[in-house]
């Protein structure tokens, strides 16, 4: 069964006071629709209210900025009242997706700011007949570029090295893990098992992360084995100094380089995604998986890996992607958000999230942000439309950027602090 969550139509920032300012300002905001279900040329009415411990709060000016999947940039001013809401009024005149940013201004112009230092602000958006979107023409030789890649990691035998990491989580086995693979560096990882596991008798999970250098993190479950991945083959568990140098060096700005990415093969996700595939067939070596279940998962970049690996390994059951990466590489050509992602390159044509879709026909689970600016909505919900499964589902959330729960902003500024210096 296909599904599409709206997940929230209404939202405050002051949500658990993570972000309510001085303990009692929040901001309330709201569509006059249901967000995603406009048509184009729709009017839109994006409904803001500015509250002190509930009651309006007047004379605060706020500050609002429209970008879409037309091209079209509009900012603009209001100030609050007491009588009513502050209503912004936009449309557009084709599918896809409208994003807004709205903040509350100091006297000064700065950013109102909440007790933990970040903007009391609001990034959320609505879209037009989304399910209408069309992507862009994928190589005629995808399918055979992505054989060839999995002839060349054939030619690699799988060897790994494991080295049991005692005591690291109660009730676990936790093994620092090197498997051998095509490319430049090989697979590592954690793998977590639980403890008294028989053989053939649990799922498996591969977990992948998102955009940054750092080695794999120990993931567990009760009930299945887990293999976090690191995403480019650095040993794990090492000082912060080794991964900031490789940061600041050797990795800096991985994936943005032009040259590297003429060529498919010089591509720096071509490695990448050679460990994704040797991570899927180290996982179903292991005595422990039950030979039927297995799960791929990721955030981000972590979503770009879990969609490519439920593409090319078709023993993959479920593939849960969260705001993944690269979709729709070549969307911004045709006047949508761009995000945060490489330039078009003739490379990176083999790499756009929503061709690897095509190939997907597992249980799959999508989630988007409306104000993502990272990975924008438009390529996720093109994913959705190209999945080939009947079982699946987007889970869309209003006034969403592309943070997390755990850390919902300071992992979003670091990305943007990344996008702003490529």
């Amino acid at each position: 069964m296909q599904k599409m969550i709206i997940a929230v139509t209404s939202f405050a920032l002051a949500m658990a006071s993570s972000l309510a300012f001085a303990g009692a300002i929040s901001m309330s905001w709201k569509t006059d629709k249901e967000p995603v279900s406009y048509q184009p040329g729709d009017t839109m009415h994006c409904i803001i209210q500015l509250l002190d411990d509930g009651q309006p709060l007047a004379g605060k000016t706020l500050q609002w900025r429209r970008s879409g999947d037309d091209g079209v940039i509009a900012t603009g001013h209001a100030v609050s009242s007491a009588n009513q809401p502050v209503v912004i009024i936009t449309s557009i005149k084709q599918p896809g997706f409208v994003r807004l940013e709205v903040d509350v201004l100091e006297p000064d112009g700065s950013s109102m700011k909440a007790p933990n230092g970040e903007a009391l602000r609001f990034e959320g958006g609505a879209a037009a007949h989304p399910e209408k979107l069309l992507g862009s023409t994928e190589p005629a030789d995808f399918d055979a570029f992505w054989e060839r890649q999995k002839a060349r990691l054939a030619e690699v035998t799988m060897t790994a090295e494991l080295k049991e990491i005692a005591d690291a989580r109660p009730g676990f086995q936790i093994y620092d893990v090197k498997v051998a693979c095509a490319g430049k560096r090989p697979l590592t990882a954690y793998l977590a098992i639980p403890n008294g596991c028989r053989e053939k008798s649990l799922p498996a999970q591969v977990m992948f992360h998102g955009y940054g250098v750092s080695g794999a993190t120990i993931q567990t479950s009760p009930d299945r084995i887990v293999l976090d991945v690191g995403a480019h083959g650095l040993e794990n568990g090492r000082e912060d100094s080794y991964y900031k140098t490789l940061e600041e060096c050797e990795l800096k700005h991985y994936g943005f380089n032009n040259e590297e990415n003429a060529r498919p093969e010089t591509a720096y996700f071509n490695g990448v995604l050679l460990r994704v595939m040797r991570a899927l067939q180290y996982i179903k070596s292991r005595p422990e998986w039950n030979g039927h279940d297995l799960i791929v998962s990721g955030p981000s970049q972590g979503g770009f890996q879990a969609i490519a690996a439920a593409a090319l390994d078709p023993d993959v059951t479920r593939c849960e992607a969260l705001k993944p990466w690269c979709c729709d590489l070549t969307g911004s050509q045709q006047g949508r958000l761009r995000g945060w992602r490489p330039d078009n390159a003739a490379g990176l044509a083999y790499y756009d999230t929503t061709s690897f879709g095509k190939r997907i026909k597992c249980e799959t689970y999508l989630l988007t942000g409306l104000g993502d600016d990272i990975c924008p909505p438009s390529g996720v919900m093109l994913l959705y439309l190209h999945l080939q499964t009947p079982n699946k589902t987007i889970e869309i959330k209003q006034g969403e950027n592309h943070g997390w729960e755990t850390a919902p902003q300071s992992r979003h500024q670091t990305l943007r602090q990344q996008r702003n210096q490529n």
